[in-house]
């Protein structure tokens, strides 16, 4: 999920207040927003079994079991005081990210796509995606998944090469990265494959060998991340030795050569999908759409016809739980302000190689595009973006350089 910083005061909503909240955020504001945008659902499985050196997401190790049973209660009571923000909307995709959503025994998966049946209208062709690690993978307990309403699969192989493995720090084997798309193959017709380049060591041979792998099964989509090594992990305390600029750039040239041979379309910075076969739910977050996360450390983002509302839910396991119970899952709620608008739009859309449809910025921001027309000038100017009456996307150049692009749009 994209990380989002949260901005404004603390507010602590407990169930009695909850219908209340959604009235106030009815009431008129400085936004107007013609229509709502789309409504995805976001489930945080916090728990992993082992914590990753590069991996920044709230996930937190398994020591001796996790509480299923409370965490799912707790999901289900954080849906229920949720619903007043967005009561009445269809949601279109549902994505159960983690840590390792995979780690849940069949029964409580089942449990948790029944509790959001019960409370939530879904649209007819939900796209109901679960993250899943190699060395999570039995093949029975997926044929559950999938009759429980899993119909896509996002799989962490990261890579084929057992060095690579080892060095990254997963718990799986390359033989074991195989057996589970294999598994995934035989219950799922829609599934991703996750793969990381410019990893410790890896060479450009190395990195076509992985990709080339992938492609053998045929996957209907590819995620295909650029080692970072972020703050906070212990990569970024014991930092190894990673491919450098030029080398990086040879892979990122690659993988964009033989995926496009492939008969794969890039339509994201890390995103490649045979035709029809784009990822809804992800596609949502780059449009900026709307999303109701829930679980620990989710975030949100929900608009309403005169604000936007973000949220972020407490994110250790332990205070999530805790809050839950005393009726006040969410750590962190604020606005969007109107200032901030622009740069939020453009920070997701940007993402997208194929950009967007002018009429989408007032569509989803409840304001004038002329409100980013000087900012637009600017970065077209410097051959960073393209646009006309039709479209408005990063160039070439612009997705070369991305982050210095979007930051052009912070404060604009």
């Amino acid at each position: 999920m994209i990380p989002i910083k949260l901005h404004g005061a603390v507010s602590k909503p407990g169930p009695s207040s909850a219908a209340a909240g959604a009235l106030k955020y009815l009431q008129p504001g400085a936004l107007n927003l013609a229509a709502l945008p789309p409504l995805s659902l976001y489930i945080h499985f916090p728990w992993c079994v082992k914590k990753c050196p590069y991996c920044d997401f709230n996930s937190h190790e398994v020591r001796g079991g996790f509480p299923e049973q409370e965490y799912l209660d707790a999901l289900r009571l954080d849906l229920e005081m949720a619903l007043p923000l967005i009561w009445g909307r269809k949601i279109y995709t549902i994505f159960i990210g983690g840590g390792t959503p995979s780690l849940m025994s069949a029964a409580g998966l089942d449990r948790l796509m029944s509790d959001v049946r019960t409370l939530l209208p879904l649209d007819g062709a939900v796209e109901v995606t679960m993250e899943a690690n190699p060395g999570t993978f039995e093949a029975e307990k997926f044929k559950s998944y999938r009759a429980s309403g899993v119909n896509r699969l996002s799989i962490g192989i990261q890579s084929f090469n057992g060095r690579h493995l080892q060095a990254l720090g997963r718990i799986h084997d390359d033989h074991e990265a195989r057996r589970a798309v294999e598994i995934a193959q035989a219950n799922f017709d829609n599934f991703n494959l996750d793969l990381m380049y410019a990893l410790p060591s890896q060479t450009l041979a190395e990195a076509r060998l992985d990709l080339e792998t992938a492609l053998s099964f045929a996957p209907p989509h590819l995620s295909l991340y650029h080692l970072t090594l972020e703050p906070n992990t212990l990569f970024a305390k014991y930092p190894p030795v990673v491919p450098d600029d030029d080398a990086s750039a040879d892979m990122q040239d690659m993988i964009a050569e033989i995926s496009k041979a492939a008969g794969f379309g890039q339509y994201e910075v890390s995103a490649y999908a045979q035709p029809g076969r784009r990822a809804r739910h992800n596609l949502n977050y780059w449009e900026f759409g709307d999303y109701l996360g829930i679980g620990a450390g989710a975030h949100s983002k929900i608009s309403f016809p005169h604000r936007v509302l973000r949220q972020a839910r407490y994110k250790q396991p332990k205070a999530y739980l805790e809050a839950v119970k005393n009726g006040n899952p969410v750590q962190d709620e604020a606005e969007i302000g109107r200032d901030d608008m622009g740069f939020e739009f453009m920070l997701n859309t940007l993402r997208l190689t194929g950009g967007f449809q002018p009429k989408l910025f007032s569509e989803r921001t409840g304001l004038s595009i002329n409100a980013i027309e000087q900012t637009m000038n600017q970065a077209e100017a410097k051959g960073l973006l393209y646009r006309d009456h039709r479209v408005i996307r990063p160039t070439e150049l612009g997705q070369r350089f991305l982050n210095d692009l979007q930051q052009m749009f912070l404060g604009a």
